[in-house]
């Protein structure tokens, strides 16, 4: 936030001049997806190339990761599970007859307290959810990393009866925007309805009516027991998950609202209306509205701080006066994906019509990199050595 920190800058190629659809950021490595069919695994330190994970017919359209496990969906409507370690494809999920747009990992947590004190975990093991073009969502079992591979499977069926589920039916059209925490699911699709399941029956508990077009976002509350929506008529709405009822319906988009993110307390909300808002999602009350000039393509937001993708900057804003504390990245042709943590900032951009990875690493000063390499854009190739 310090307006005269500068980062180390270092940018790479990716993907050609492909789109980048999905994007990880951990300690020590970047993973990309991309319509090129590949996901891509960076050193976030140096920028080179670790590996390329290589399976998929289709372009990737979602990335989980837990541990060492990394699951991929495709346009070719399959699931891939892979190994980080190895790179290898060690299972085929394969069931949905149409592209998996979005995937969510469930970890067991405690949802209540059985009579003997015991605690009730759900779900019961780590699971997989997907959510497809194919209006369904699929629960599987989460393949762990010490299970017997099964990608090279002689049979289909053993794959399926292994990690497949349930399957749950009840969306008319595409499953857009999915999340999910303990024994529940929510999703928002095109059929301008948003669908609350119970994970451990695959029952529909509450169908959430209210919007007039497509919903392109959703957030799960479940501290507070609510969900919230990003729909094409330009509102946003939270519900009551107890209740079904719409509780806030926040006005002031004039377009369609994209991207949501809950942190910290505060609710942001991205539109094709070039604007970011800020609202207090208990009153419904907006704190700060956040102006590009064109439409939003990516945000982040740590309830400090908003980092945004738009009309060819990444910038970043204090969130609590929505002034602009400075652009991080200018003179892009886009900003695709956005992933930061406490210290570095990675954003997968086009640029010149080609496509980057571009790291701001602002842990940079305490690493006692020198000053004349501080904010210089350094270009690597996929070795990391500098071009």
């Amino acid at each position: 936030m310090d307006a005269e920190a500068e980062p180390r800058h270092l940018a790479f190629r990716a993907h050609g001049n492909h789109v980048v659809t999905c994007l990880l950021l951990e300690s020590d490595m970047i993973i990309t997806g991309s319509d090129d069919t590949t996901i891509n695994l960076y050193d976030a330190q140096t920028g080179a190339l670790l590996k390329t994970f290589q399976a998929h017919d289709g372009g990737i359209w979602s990335l989980q990761r837990d541990g060492d496990i990394l699951v991929s969906g495709s346009t070719d409507q399959s699931i891939r599970v892979w190994s980080i370690a190895t790179g290898k494809c060690l299972h085929l999920l394969q069931g949905h007859t149409m592209t998996v747009r979005c995937l969510a990992i469930v970890k067991p947590v405690r949802v209540d307290v059985a009579v003997d004190g015991s605690p009730v975990m759900r779900p019961e093991v780590p699971l997989l959810v997907s959510g497809s073009r194919d209006s369904t969502l699929r629960v599987w079992r989460l393949p762990l990393a010490n299970d017997i591979p099964t990608y090279q499977a002689a049979s289909l069926a053993d794959v399926e009866n292994t990690y497949s589920l349930s399957v749950l039916t009840g969306h008319q059209k595409t499953i857009r925007a999915m999340a999910a925490y303990g024994d529940t699911i929510v999703s928002g699709s095109f059929d301008c309805t948003v669908r609350v399941w119970k994970i451990s029956t695959g029952d529909t508990v509450r169908l959430l009516t209210g919007h007039t077009q497509k919903i392109y976002s959703v957030v799960l509350d479940h501290e507070n027991r609510r969900c919230i929506s990003g729909s094409m008529d330009n509102s946003v709405k939270i519900w009551s998950l107890d209740s079904g009822s719409c509780l806030l319906s926040l006005e002031g988009h004039t377009s369609l609202v994209g991207l949501l993110q809950l942190n910290h307390g505060l609710l942001v909300s991205g539109a094709a209306d070039g604007t970011l808002r800020v609202w207090n999602p208990d009153n419904g009350a907006c704190q700060t509205i956040l102006q590009h000039t064109a439409a939003i393509t990516a945000f982040q937001h740590d309830g400090q701080k908003v980092i945004s993708g738009s009309d060819r900057t990444l910038k970043m804003w204090d969130i609590r006066t929505g002034e602009c504390v400075r652009d991080l990245l200018t003179d892009l042709n886009v900003v695709w994906k956005i992933q930061y943590d406490g210290k570095k900032c990675v954003a997968a951009v086009q640029r010149d019509n080609l496509t980057y990875i571009e790291v701001l690493d602002f842990d940079a000063v305490r690493d006692d990199l020198p000053e004349t390499s501080q904010g210089r854009r350094v270009v690597v190739d996929s070795h990391g050595s500098e071009i």
